[in-house]
Order: structure tokens, then C-alpha cells, then sequence
């Protein structure tokens, strides 16, 4: 492979979901594990490591490591410790805490067994032998943990969960202890996904129902990480609520959270939230190239809800999606309304005597605001249902007519401007025709360059008919 693709790779990768760079590591790490490609699937599992890990010097294998294999089953769940998890979600940073209290409390035995045969298995064992080791830790491990979560009469549930970690681990143990004792199931259950649900209609949701029809994937616990692993293979995740109105056969939000479905609102509502909390981010930033995706998926996910629940306003969830259209209308307002300041700002058309020789406008406020006029155009798109539409036109609006009125008038100056004043001049055309051309398209912004290239040439040709 050459270092070029190896360069695109790691950028498609790098662009991934975290949901969906966990299901990849997963996969690969199973066809490693059955001995299936193993040129490719190391290579390209080395690659999704580094970027997940954020250390390019990490080249040990995740074989080799006795956590990881016992964990393994649980990495299409995990998420950043930063974040906040829903349902069927386990923060990745509570993994090291609960390892290493199986080690000292939990299962020491098993854990030294466990690491003294995995030694003699490396590089001579089996994908069988080195699977059924695995499997018996984690039994192993699901046992010890039902045993402080769900304590014997007499036992201090509270001291015995504290020896585990912080709350936020505690937290996390329950959907830990079951994922690891259902592994079979969940990789049963995952094996009838589809790669990419583009179509989530009655057909695919009547099928996903059927295969959900496992005693060990109904109990509240681990239903939310089946679910998961559908929402990981949506086209458009919001959609796993079907399955509660397909089984509360009702839109009403009363009856369909009455189902034991009913989790699927609370994860998609939190899974809205989160896309709206990392496009917060980003913009805080200045980085707007996912913006569009961002303000995509938070349209369709919350005129989706609007659409198929009938959602009470007062109603927690129904508050909770009135939140996420708030915190979305706060944190594009500023922003929405500080873009044609900085349009103009550059564009302004100044004195002659107000411009020096050597003056020049800054190429990366150029660049800042041709972004922003493009957010703004976005924001447009989805502004109705985010509660920002009356203030995003009225923006988009002034923006349009300050450029075209700004654009004419720079092309006009530019025919009588002399030689001193001329380079910055042009450089203000040049900015208004690339605003031109994400607010009017390419045809428009064409038609004002070949304008500003015949003022030039007017300009040119003034010194010659004066000699």
C-alpha cells in the first residue's frame, strides 16, 4: 500500500463516528481472531487504534493484552469518559478500574490462570482455544460482578461497589457485568444486522423485533446494547423508536414509553443532544466543515420525533427535545449574527487616501468568512425546525444584498483606480466574488469576474490614450 493510500485511509478513518470506528475495530478483531486476512485486518485495526487512542507509538497488539481480549465484547458500546452515557453506552475509562478490581478482588485467580495460559497459547494457539479462554474469563467476570451489584443478604452493597472505582464506574458495572454474560447472544443477535440500514420501514422493524425475541436481549439491562447495535447500523439512528410504536402500537408517548421499548426515545433523544453538543464545540472552534452533517442529522432527528410521537410539551421527553432546539437556537444566533459585520469589514468600500501602499486583506479572515456566509446559507436550510428560520433569512437576506451592492460598486472603483491603491482594490473584488459565488453560485460569481477583468483592462489602457 502506498503512503498515499495510507494517507487517505487514515483521513477516512479519522472521519469516522466513534460508534462506527468501534464496530469496525470489533469486526477485525474477530477476523484476526478466525485467522480470515490477517495482513489487512492488523493493519488497518493498528490504524483505527492509533487514531482511537490518540498515540501514534502504540504498535503493541491488542491480542497480547489480557484487558482487552476480556473486553473485547464491549467495545461497540464505549464511549469517551467526557461524555455522558445513555442507555446501552459504558464510558471507556471505566474499563481500567473494573480490570483492575478483578485482578486484586474479583477474580484473582481466574485473571492469573487466565494470563499464564494466554502466555502459552501466543503464537501456537488457536482461534478456538484462545476464543473459549476468552469466554471463560468473561463468564468469570460477569459472575463476580452480579455478585456486588446484586449482593447476598448481609453483604454491604455500597463498601463492595466502592472497592470497584469512582460512581461514574459504578455506573457502568451493571451494563459491563451483562454485556459480558450475554456475549453469545449479542453476537448472535449482530450477526442478523444488515451492514447499513438505509430503510428502517415495517418490514425491517417486524424482522428486528423477531430477532430481539431472546429472553437474555429483553431484560432492561442489556436490551438498550442490542439496541445499540441496531442504531450503529441506521442510516438514521433516531429511527430505532419505531420499534416502540411498532410494539406499543400507538404514537402516543404514555403508552409507548409503558413498553419496555420505550428506552429507544430516551437513547435517541440523547444521542440528538450529543450531535448538538459536539457542533456546539466545533463552532466554538471555528471548524464548520461538519457542520452541515451536524444540523442534518438534528432536522431530520427532531422533526422525525415531532412527526411519528405525539409528544406532550410538558412531558420530559418533549422538554428535553424543546432543549435541544433552545441550546441549538443560542449557539448559532452569535454566530449567525456576527457574519455580515465581518463581510463587511472587508468589503467596505474605504477612501483612497485611507489605503497605503503595501495594504492587504488578511487571506485567513477571507477564508473565516467565505465559511461562515456558507454556514449561514446551512443554517438556512434547517432553520424552521431548529427555531432560528425568522432570524437566519433576515441574515441570509441582508448578506445577499450588502454583497451584490458591495461587489458592483468594488468593480466600478477598480475601473478608475490608480496604481497606488490598485492591488488592494482588486483583492477586495477578488473576496467579494468568491462571497459571490456561495451566495449566487458560479454563474453569478463568473459573470463579476469577467466584469472586474474588463475593468482592468480599462485601466490598463488609460495610460496609453494619455501618452
Amino acid at each position: 500500500m502506498s503512503q498515499t493510500s495510507i494517507e487517505r485511509l487514515r483521513d477516512y478513518l479519522g472521519q469516522l463516528p466513534p460508534q462506527s470506528k468501534a464496530l469496525l475495530m470489533r469486526e477485525f478483531e474477530r477476523a484476526i481472531e478466525r485467522g480470515e486476512d490477517l495482513a489487512v485486518a492488523n493493519f488497518v485495526l493498528e490504524e483505527l487504534r492509533k487514531i482511537v487512542r490518540g498515540a501514534d507509538d502504540d504498535n503493541q497488539p491488542r491480542t497480547d493484552d489480557p484487558a482487552r481480549l476480556a473486553f473485547r465484547a464491549l467495545e461497540p458500546f464505549l464511549i469517551e469518559s467526557s461524555q455522558t452515557p445513555r442507555p446501552g453506552q459504558i464510558r471507556r475509562g471505566s474499563l481500567a478500574s473494573v480490570w483492575q478490581w478483578l485482578v486484586r478482588d474479583g477474580i484473582p485467580e481466574q485473571a492469573r490462570e487466565f494470563d499464564t495460559a494466554l502466555a502459552g497459547l501466543r503464537g501456537a494457539g488457536s482461534s478456538t482455544e484462545i476464543h473459549n479462554l476468552v469466554r471463560k474469563l468473561q463468564v468469570a467476570a460477569a459472575d463476580a460482578i452480579a455478585k456486588i451489584t446484586h449482593p447476598e443478604p448481609g453483604v454491604d452493597r455500597q463498601r463492595a461497589m466502592s472497592r470497584v472505582g469512582p460512581p461514574a464506574t459504578v455506573e457502568d458495572l451493571p451494563g459491563i457485568g451483562a454485556v459480558l454474560k450475554n456475549r453469545e447472544a449479542l453476537d448472535v443477535f449482530n450477526g442478523k444486522l444488515t451492514s447499513h440500514l438505509r430503510v428502517f420501514g415495517d418490514s425491517q422493524v417486524s424482522s428486528m423485533l423477531a430477532a430481539l425475541n431472546v429472553p437474555a436481549l429483553q431484560t432492561p439491562v442489556l436490551l438498550p446494547f442490542a439496541l445499540s447495535l441496531i442504531m450503529q447500523h441506521l442510516s438514521a439512528p433516531w429511527q430505532i423508536i419505531r420499534l416502540a410504536l411498532k410494539v406499543a402500537g400507538s404514537d402516543d408517548e404514555i403508552k409507548v414509553a409503558a413498553t419496555p421499548f420505550g428506552v429507544t426515545v430516551t437513547m435517541a433523544i440523547h444521542d440528538l443532544a450529543q450531535v448538538a453538543a459536539d457542533m456546539r464545540s466545533e463552532i466554538k472552534r471555528g471548524h464548520f466543515v461538519n457542520v452541515s452533517e451536524h444540523l442534518k442529522t438534528i432536522h431530520d432527528g427532531v422533526r422525525g420525533l415531532r412527526t411519528e410521537l405525539d409528544l406532550r410539551n410538558d412531558s420530559p421527553w418533549g422538554k428535553q427535545l424543546a432543549s435541544i432546539r433552545v441550546d441549538i437556537s443560542n449557539s448559532l444566533k452569535s454566530e449567525i449574527e456576527s457574519v455580515p459585520g465581518r463581510v463587511r469589514r472587508l468589503l467596505r468600500q474605504r477612501p483612497d487616501k485611507d489605503i497605503s501602499v503595501g495594504s492587504k486583506l488578511d487571506q485567513l479572515e477571507i477564508d473565516e468568512a467565505a465559511a461562515l456566509i456558507d454556514f449561514v446559507a446551512i443554517c438556512r436550510t434547517y432553520a424552521s425546525e431548529l427555531a432560528i428560520n425568522e432570524m437566519t433569512l433576515r441574515t441570509y437576506s441582508d448578506l445577499q444584498q450588502y454583497v451584490e451592492k458591495s461587489t458592483e460598486a468594488l468593480v466600478q472603483a477598480l475601473r478608475g483606480a490608480d496604481a497606488r491603491v490598485r492591488p488592494f482594490r482588486q483583492m477586495q473584488v477578488q473576496a467579494a466574488i468568491r462571497f459571490c459565488e456561495v451566495l449566487f453560485g458560479r454563474d453569478y460569481a463568473s459573470l463579476m469576474s469577467r466584469a472586474a477583468e474588463s475593468a482592468m483592462v480599462v485601466v490598463e489602457r488609460k495610460p496609453a490614450r494619455a501618452g
